[in-house]
């Protein structure tokens, strides 16, 4: 997504960085922009000089692709600056989002071993020849994007393109789709191949990926989850919902991306812990004064509202899930509690004073109001 500033300066939120035109030599500069640059990744440990991690570091393109590359030239290079990087085919332009320690906590993260993998190379810092082509190729995606949708339509394939992404240097491609089943798309690269003169990559993704690419505000009003941090979906199902005493409403727990919503998994170990504790009451329990029946349950409180009355919310009376525990152990025992209300205390005698009850100003003569007299009309003679 890009905001425009003005014709000379706008603000490129999927690569995170605002670019911008000098008006005097024509020359094109991006800067990066950290708090606009999705999935971003905070440096905890900036300042921190380790030697044996200063030659790794963290290059991430457009949206959410990031890549761990190896600085073999020993050129000085650091976080935010444009950096030309060895890829597959070519070479691609990325923006330095990570250096030192903090890389190598992010390998760990990934599964990536540095003793046996073999990095990527950056080569050098991007010039200016290079942002230009970059932004030329930034500036042909939109159209491709639409233009490759319709020649899917064409080939009646059932998937649907959801963005592309084009190398640095504008001689490949990579086109994000969105499909149920399995495509056959051969005939699709073909066509794209000769209507792009590109190289072209297929990628397929999920709908709750394709929200964290296009981005978006969530119901909690804050940014989407998919869009902010999260890379690793797992699956959701409607026991979680279940599990948290949620109405299985199919409107209030979808997302934007048409599935269940990913914060449905933030408290569900919490709930199942809460439960564990929380007894199954199947029976009302027995006191002397009359059966109690469960009216509802506080999970993470762990207390329970009963009444006299079956399924009325009028008189409720909460009791700790031990308790209740304890209870229904009684009962089983053939032992039954006095009474589920509370003892009432005996309302205690308040101390009154008589020290500033009265107003200070009651020794004050009062103000005595004037009376307007009313002048009497003689009457005429």
């Amino acid at each position: 997504m890009n905001l425009s500033v003005n014709d000379n300066k706008y603000f490129d939120c999927s690569r995170g960085c605002s670019v911008s035109r000098d008006e005097s030599t024509g020359e094109t500069s991006c800067t990066y922009r950290q708090g606009c640059c999705k999935l971003e990744v905070y440096n905890w440990l900036k300042g921190v000089n380790q030697e044996q991690y200063s030659k790794y570091f963290e290059v991430r393109f457009k949206n959410s692709r990031k890549g761990i590359y190896i600085n073999g030239s020993g050129q000085s290079i650091k976080t935010g600056d444009l950096v030309i990087v060895e890829a597959q085919t070519g070479h691609d332009l990325g923006i330095v989002t990570l250096e030192g320690p903090i890389v190598i906590r992010q390998m760990k993260c990934k599964g990536i071993d540095p003793e046996t993998t073999e990095f990527r190379r950056i080569y050098r810092k991007a010039k200016a020849y290079d942002i230009e082509k970059w932004q030329d190729a930034i500036a042909r995606e939109q159209e491709v994007m639409i233009r490759s949708r319709v020649l899917a339509a064409n080939l009646g394939l059932e998937m649907k393109i959801g963005d592309v992404e084009f190398q640095g240097d504008g001689t490949k491609a990579i086109f994000y789709y969105i499909a149920d089943g399995r495509v056959d798309f051969r005939q699709l690269i073909k066509d794209f191949a000769e209507e792009f003169h590109i190289r072209v990559e297929m990628k397929q993704i999920g709908a709750r990926q394709e929200a964290g690419l296009i981005g978006g505000l969530g119901v909690c009003g804050r940014e989407l989850c998919c869009a902010n941090y999260i890379t690793d979906f797992k699956s959701i199902s409607t026991g979680a919902a279940r599990v948290q005493n949620l109405s299985l409403n199919p409107q209030k727990l979808a997302g934007q991306c048409g599935k269940l919503k990913c914060c449905l998994n933030y408290e569900v170990e919490a709930y199942m812990d809460a439960q564990s504790r929380i007894p199954k009451v199947v029976e009302p329990l027995e006191f002397e004064d009359g059966l109690a029946y469960l009216v509802k349950t506080d999970i993470l409180k762990e207390t329970m509202y009963f009444s006299y009355e079956k399924g009325s919310l009028s008189n409720v009376y909460p009791l700790p899930a031990y308790e209740v525990r304890e209870i229904i152990m009684m009962n089983r025992n053939g032992q039954r509690p006095l009474t589920l209300k509370p003892e009432v205390e005996a309302p205690t005698p308040e101390f009154i004073s008589a020290v500033g009850d009265d107003s200070i100003s009651r020794f004050d003569e009062a103000k005595r109001k004037k009376r307007k007299k009313k002048r009497s009309r003689r009457p005429e003679e």
